[in-house]
């Protein structure tokens, strides 16, 4: 019914030429898991969602770090067990078949381009506000995209060919750089505390939850704790990055629940402690919709210097998290094309670097038209539905395999299953239905034109559905 299944024996065999070099230990993947989580969705879309929940986007945070958390473990018991890049895609298509596997690959596409712009876009906000902090002023209609007034986003642009440049440079140094851009990150989040938490005002936090729970439309807009949740969620799925990055692990077994989880962990109190911070010091109508929230807090308590430095490191270590999703869906185009779903010519690597050249090529210059055109909110909430769709596959997944290959050797295993899966498809679904109705839209959309091109192009060309015929 739904296509051809990969063999969970042959799913990490590939031909010379088509393989991805082992270069990543655990410390890469953890710098890669916090380097994707902590990214715009703390530095700026704090300001997104408060302008949705009011101080509940504390709240709604805690939601969608609950779900995410049910995710990442059904993400680390697949990945030890099938330790092959593509990660969601890869998953359902051992478990669940070819079409679902196209689905949650088109989708992941989708994912990581849009994530890719909106940080790009997160990140022009932060250096056009640090470089107007210093007195000079930039024309208008090279800041932002036409849907903004403008006509480009031209800093995004800049930053997504930049980023594009060092992952063709190799995996390895990419990765190595990224833990130097994480450390900046973390320092300047622990000083946005250390200056915020101090001015903590109770009263900031009434009234609690001005828009109720529900995700509601409220003068055109979806409004409520879901609401802002669906799109905060954003700031949480950077681990499915460190199960796209499998294959290259030196030791799956080890590195990949290490990555995983760890930097769940970590990410997820660093989120409540900032997002605590940043409503407590200011009431949530000042930080709506702010283009750099955590910067906007430190001047309005006096902290000029501080809300420098802040907007400074987000200048230097966003792109970490541009750096981690260009590689994810480099990573998807690369295996999805080694399948033969997409032109094989793609899937090629470097013999110089073990990398997917040309893929990131083609992956970072689409990254950089979308970051020029368009405004942050409207692409962090697609990005949103193409990764639910894909934790509700890999949920499903989970429950999939441990009933069809029961005794496969598993290096992780996750605590109570069949409760996790499940949680991790209604969280997600929840979520998902939560996003505006417009956003629903394009995304079935965008999956129609999918799934037109798999039935025209990519099911002939199937390397799996070829061998099955030929069996």
């Amino acid at each position: 019914m739904f296509g051809p299944r990969k063999s969970l024996s042959h799913v990490t065999q590939h031909e010379s030429g088509h393989r991805l070099a082992k270069t990543l230990s655990w410390p890469h993947l953890i710098a890669l898991g916090v380097g994707a989580i902590v990214g715009t969705g703390i530095y700026t879309l704090t300001g997104v969602g408060a302008e949705r929940a009011g101080p509940a986007v504390i709240l709604a945070f805690a939601i969608a770090g609950a779900v995410c958390a049910c995710a990442a473990l059904c993400y680390a018991e697949l990945a030890t067990m099938i330790p092959a890049a593509g990660s969601a895609y890869t998953f359902s298509y051992a478990a669940l078949g070819e079409k679902i596997a196209w689905v949650v690959g088109w989708s992941l596409i989708l994912e990581y381009s849009l994530a890719c712009a909106t940080v790009a876009v997160g990140w022009s906000g932060y250096l056009v506000g640090w470089i107007e902090a210093a007195g000079v002023h930039l024309p208008p209609e090279i800041l932002v995209g036409p849907h903004g007034g403008g006509i480009v986003n031209l800093p995004a642009v800049f930053v997504a060919l930049a980023v594009m440049g060092m992952l063709i440079a190799g995996t390895r140094e990419s990765a190595t750089l990224n833990i130097v851009l994480v450390i900046i990150k973390l320092v300047a989040l622990g000083v946005f505390i250390a200056f915020a938490l101090p001015a903590f005002q109770s009263s900031n936090l009434e009234p609690f939850m001005p828009y109720g729970f529900a995700s509601t439309e409220i003068g055109g807009h979806k409004r409520g704790v879901m609401a802002a949740a669906a799109i905060v969620f954003f700031a949480f799925y950077g681990f499915d990055a460190v199960a796209t990055s499998a294959e290259e692990a030196k030791n799956p077994g080890r590195d990949l629940t290490i990555g995983i989880i760890g930097s769940m962990a970590v990410c997820t109190v660093i989120y409540m402690a900032v997002a605590i911070a940043a409503i407590g010091a200011l009431p949530f109508q000042q930080l709506a919709n702010s283009p750099e929230p955590l910067a906007l807090v430190l001047r309005s308590l006096g902290q000029p210097a501080a809300a420098y430095l802040i907007a400074l490191a987000a200048v230097i270590a966003l792109p970490s998290v541009i750096l981690v999703m260009m590689y994810g869906q480099s990573r998807i185009f690369f295996v999805m094309a080694r399948d033969g779903l997409l032109p094989r010519g793609l899937a090629k690597v470097s013999p110089r670097t073990g990398a997917p050249t040309l893929i990131t090529l083609l992956t970072g210059i689409s990254i950089a038209v979308v970051a020029g055109i368009f405004r942050l909110d409207e692409i962090a909430e697609l990005a949103n539905a193409g990764t639910l769709v894909a934790f509700i596959a890999v949920g499903a997944c989970l429950m999939v395999l441990r009933r069809a290959a029961p005794d496969m050797k598993r290096l992780f295993r996750c605590p109570q299953p069949y409760i996790v899966g499940t949680l991790a498809i209604v969280g997600c679904l929840y979520l998902l239905v939560s996003l505006p109705s417009s956003t629903l839209v394009r995304f079935v959309i965008w999956n129609a034109i999918g799934l037109a091109f798999y039935f025209a192009y990519s099911r002939s060309r199937s390397l799996v559905g070829k061998a099955g015929r030929a069996a």
